[in-house]
């Protein structure tokens, strides 16, 4: 039996289908108006509402209804008190009306949730969320570490550090803008960066597992300000963010020695980050899993129908 996942993040629609083994997912980003960096809830909403139908068409062309068990979606962006974005609930709405009409469960679980699951399963290590572990996710809005523990069939994520201000992706988007290049900027700014030559760093303090990226913000400003070039400016966004990560990760496995180290979100997919955190032996996802997906709440639906 098979099960649907749905998730209406803030930068991404997305449904999927998985059997157990294998699945589908099916993705589209959300509009963004040249020189903006991301969208009002209002704006993301309408576009999830437009998204979904041609998705699901997409991806129902070749699945039979009657092989359907149940169907999960992310309600929320973390699974704690107070966790609420607009955009979830539609997701949720049609998510629900869909099991109501094929009569099968609603599995519902938080978007971070998602993230971790799609990493693991991408990359053939399903079997380490039935254990404690570390798991950063890296994205637009958050760059958080975690400590993930088995609640059942589903995990339990328990910030542990990351930044205090501004995300990873933030920096990254806020850089690309800086550059002229397009939203979200991520890509753009991975090939850029892989023309640089230079090897100048702004060091990030991290005395434990948390740290501040707002002044290499500034940083990057100045930097570009003197060089002008957008390929150093790139490489050195990039390796303000890879310290602070590598920092924060180090410090993590000494305090939680022997726990694997699982990279989630978009962010997760640039180049220069899997160089820099090779060395720790972490566990990264392909590119398409690193970034927003349903497929990770179609696996943690297909694990949690059977509880």
């Amino acid at each position: 039996m098979s099960v649907i996942g749905i998730d209406t993040s803030n930068y991404t629609t997305s449904i999927a289908w998985f059997d157990g083994e294998t699945g589908q997912n099916c993705s589209q980003l959300l509009p963004v108006r040249p020189g903006e960096l991301g969208l009002r809830q209002s704006d993301a909403v309408f576009a999830h509402i437009k998204s979904l139908p041609e998705l699901s068409g997409r991806l129902f062309s070749h699945i039979r209804a009657d092989d359907i068990a149940a169907v999960g979606v992310s309600t929320r962006p973390r699974a704690v008190e107070g966790s609420y974005m607009p955009c979830f609930l539609v997701g949720r709405s049609h998510a629900k009306l869909l099991a109501d009409a094929l009569r099968v469960p609603l599995v519902e679980v938080s978007h971070q949730q998602g993230h971790v699951a799609a990493a693991l399963w991408s990359a053939g290590r399903l079997e380490v969320m039935d254990g404690p572990h570390l798991a950063w996710h890296l994205s637009g809005g958050t760059t958080e570490l975690l400590l993930v523990e088995p609640e059942g069939k589903n995990v339990r994520c328990t910030r542990i550090g990351g930044t205090t201000d501004i995300s990873a992706g933030q920096l990254i988007d806020r850089t690309g803008q800086l550059l002229g290049l397009p939203f979200p900027s991520g890509k753009p700014l991975d090939a850029l960066s892989a023309q640089a030559q230079g090897r100048e760093l702004f060091r990030v303090k991290c005395p434990d597992m948390a740290f501040s990226l707002s002044g290499a913000e500034n940083k990057i400003q100045q930097f570009y300000g003197k060089c002008a070039d957008p390929r150093e400016t790139a490489a050195y966004a990039l390796r303000c963010v890879c310290q602070a990560v590598l920092s924060a990760t180090e410090n993590a496995q000494r305090r939680y020695p022997g726990l694997p180290v699982v990279f989630s979100g978009g962010v997760a997919s640039n180049t220069m980050l899997r160089q820099w955190m090779a060395p720790l032996e972490p566990i990264f996802c392909p590119g398409q899993y690193s970034t927003d997906n349903a497929m990770g709440v179609a696996v943690l639906a297909h694990r949690l129908r059977e509880e």
